[in-house]
């Protein structure tokens, strides 16, 4: 047995910072590089739009959306728990903010609220069908998601003891 060594009280112990290896230290730094020139290229043009924009959306997230989405979770994981399944909520959790996170990206062309001629200048490709494809992948993700939660039943129920009758 090896005599144990006596731990240095916690003020005396010399200070570790929490930075990992050099590799993951250099791509961030590249990536605070590129937030910062991607702000400067930003608030070039019109910094009180841009800067009134923000608050905006962080107020309509933080007053409107976040308690939406909080108070629909919460009735999922109260649905699920009267029927004794609130891990399954999980598997709705992840497709629904992916969808949500696609719909707020790609609103306007979801909606339709863009102006046809000048997309269609910019970029070369047409503006339709982005809630059909909004859609197609909202159902695959909740497919997906599905398919992968019968695929964890089964095999739960597979490594599951057999009740003694």
């Amino acid at each position: 047995m090896t005599p144990r060594v006596p731990r240095l009280p916690h003020a005396l112990r010399p200070l570790r910072l929490p930075l990992g290896s050099p590799l993951q230290l250099v791509l961030l730094a590249c990536s605070f590089a590129l937030a910062g020139y991607a702000g400067v290229r930003l608030f070039a043009g019109d910094w009180f739009g841009v800067a009134l924009w923000f608050v905006g959306a962080a107020l309509l997230h933080d007053l409107v959306l976040l308690p939406l989405y909080a108070a629909a979770d919460r009735a999922a994981l109260r649905a699920a728990g009267r029927a004794g399944r609130r891990a399954w909520v999980a598997y709705v959790r992840v497709p629904a903010v992916l969808s949500g996170l696609l719909l707020l990206v790609w609103f306007p062309l979801i909606a339709g609220q863009v102006d046809r001629r000048r997309y269609r200048l910019t970029t070369g490709l047409s503006p339709d069908g982005f809630l059909a494809r909004w859609l197609l992948i909202t159902a695959v993700l909740f497919g997906g998601s599905a398919l992968v939660l019968v695929v964890r039943l089964r095999r739960a129920a597979k490594h599951r003891p057999p009740a003694v009758h």
